[in-house]
């Protein structure tokens, strides 16, 4: 493998440009970054650009390194990434990082947008209402995950016994996974990602990589998805992933 080649070549697909010689202040430190992104992991596994860079954005949007994230946004829409599918892989991570970093991330990718002429707010992709936001959400969890959520949590005092599961359902799964914009493959794959990224939340990311396998995606794009994830994650948080889904990944 030819990594400077690689990193040639690819850094002119995403971003239409050279990757950096001796430019800028720490022009060592960016050869190391884009020679092992772009040279190396970019051409290990076989997804493509298209997810590589959802999965990036995924990422930068639940670490919060925005001007990244501003960046990768714009190499999105270079590559022909819909905004509809950039909007919609943001919108994903508000379940699981909250709404003031997802907020803040929106705000990132819209400024793009309309540096770009797409003209805001993007079609409407939601397909629930008030009243079956909670079983067409349940629709989706039970073939996937089943009652593990409302079993696992049946200790909890009073309302909350069964409020809290509910909210999975119809919060988590309902106002988010039933939209239109990515399909459920891409989706599950894209919540193993902020599972992994996030670090600490290796019973959840256990559960979403049967999920992602169970929505079609193959263990190769799992591994895949989480060693593309890792140079804007770290390496622990890689292994992390890894070892607490090894048996899912193996058997």
């Amino acid at each position: 493998m030819d990594r400077v080649k690689n990193c040639e070549e690819k850094f002119g697909e995403l971003f239409g440009g050279k990757p950096t010689g001796n430019e800028g202040n720490d022009p060592e430190f960016m050869r190391v970054l884009q020679r092992f992104i772009f040279g190396e992991v970019c051409y290990v596994g076989s997804l493509d650009n298209r997810m590589r860079e959802l999965i990036t954005i995924t990422v930068l949007a639940v670490n919060q390194t925005l001007p990244q994230l501003k960046a990768h946004t714009g190499t999105c829409l270079h590559i022909g990434i819909a905004p509809v599918e950039i909007r919609e892989t943001i919108y994903q991570c508000a379940p699981y990082i909250g709404f003031p970093k997802t907020l803040n991330a929106i705000a990132v990718i819209d400024e793009v947008f309309a540096a770009n002429g797409i003209a805001l707010p993007l079609e409407d992709c939601g397909t629930v209402t008030e009243a079956d936001r909670y079983d067409k959400g349940l629709a989706l969890q039970a073939p996937v995950y089943g009652e593990e959520i409302k079993e696992r949590y049946a200790w909890l005092p009073g309302a909350f016994k069964g409020a809290v599961p509910a909210f999975l359902t119809a919060f988590g799964i309902g106002d988010f996974s039933t939209r239109k914009g990515l399909g459920a493959k891409d989706r599950e794959l894209l919540t193993v990602v902020i599972l992994a990224a996030l670090g600490g939340a290796e019973l959840q990311l256990r559960s979403h990589v049967a999920g992602a396998l169970k929505a079609g995606n193959t263990k190769e794009e799992v591994v895949c998805a989480l060693v593309h994830a890792m140079p804007y994650m770290g390496m622990p948080r890689l292994f992390n992933a890894l070892n607490c889904a090894k048996e899912l990944l193996t058997e």
